[in-house]
């Protein structure tokens, strides 16, 4: 991985997160580096190839208030919504329970330089992004 501003444990932790979207049968769990067969069929069935998994809670880690939080989500939501016909709630979590969700989207037909513009904006560490291959990667924004 390229040298970075962030800590090699917080990078850990985004790389063991797992990022969960989609509800019922619909659900997906995406991993990084981990190919997703959910993932593919819903790229199959809505006809997009590339999508972005991002959260805009706390910016650089910092904790922020609940207002906070949930003004930034749905300034992201809005943003999101802008760039892509399909925008699906999910949340990052830690397996470990070592660290609470944090709520975020699943936005397809988002290209990977559209999808690190939104992550600076709203003051990420990292997005998710998954290309046709349909195998997440994390990708480093400072």
């Amino acid at each position: 991985m390229a040298h970075s501003e962030i800590p090699a444990e917080k990078i850990e932790a985004y790389l063991n997160t797992e990022y969960r979207f989609g509800d019922g049968l619909d659900a997906v769990t995406l991993r990084i580096d981990r190919r997703s067969g959910e993932l593919a069929r819903l790229y199959a069935t809505s006809g997009t190839a590339c999508g972005v998994f991002a959260t805009a809670f706390n910016p650089f880690g910092r904790v922020q208030s609940i207002e906070d939080n949930e003004a930034a989500h749905e300034r992201l939501g809005t943003d999101l919504r802008a760039l892509s016909a399909r925008v699906i709630e999910g949340a990052g979590a830690d397996p470990s329970g070592a660290w609470p969700e944090e709520k975020s989207f699943f936005a397809l037909g988002v290209d990977l330089e559209a999808a690190r513009n939104l992550g600076t904006r709203y003051g990420q560490d990292a997005i998710v992004w998954v290309g046709a291959d349909t195998v997440p990667k994390l990708i480093l924004l400072r």
